[in-house]
């Protein structure tokens, strides 16, 4: 028997499912894409991603905060990086943040009023005070 899913976790509902994502890039629109499922049992939300290169394909495992409120997303990358973001999702708007230790960096998404459009932006930062636009990032529900 399965356990029941961790309820603190409904939040992540709106993710579910396959996403095309499109990355502004100087050079031109990168098309990839996404998809975000219950592990079995429910107690993680597991992101799959595809990209081209430069940019990396990964997983990214989401549970419940390991410190404070919200949740945790435990991040990693083809070219061997592991991060941990801080995430929210809750009034349409999706957040993730990290202090470093190579850099702070930042994500804020908003979903559309029919939940299938996420229009997000990454910023990064050299100091953790002073922000800057990194690049853009859509995501289109397909399924």
């Amino acid at each position: 028997m399965q356990p029941a899913r961790n309820a603190t976790l409904d939040p992540l509902t709106p993710l579910v499912g396959t996403w095309a994502i499109e990355i502004s890039a100087s050079s031109g629109p990168v098309n990839g894409q996404a998809s975000f499922a219950w592990l079995p049992g429910g107690g993680f939300l597991v992101q799959t991603w595809e990209t081209p290169a430069p940019y990396p394909s990964g997983i990214a495992v989401i549970g419940v905060a390991l410190i404070g409120q919200g949740f945790t997303q435990s991040y990693f990358d083809n070219r061997g990086v592991a991060r941990v973001y801080q995430m929210g999702l809750s009034n349409g708007v999706w957040t993730l943040h990290r202090q470093g230790p190579d850099f702070p960096q930042r994500f804020t998404g908003t979903f559309s009023a029919d939940q299938k459009t996420i229009a997000g932006t990454w910023e990064r930062s050299n100091d953790g005070a002073t922000w800057t636009h990194d690049f853009d990032m859509t995501y289109q529900k397909v399924s």
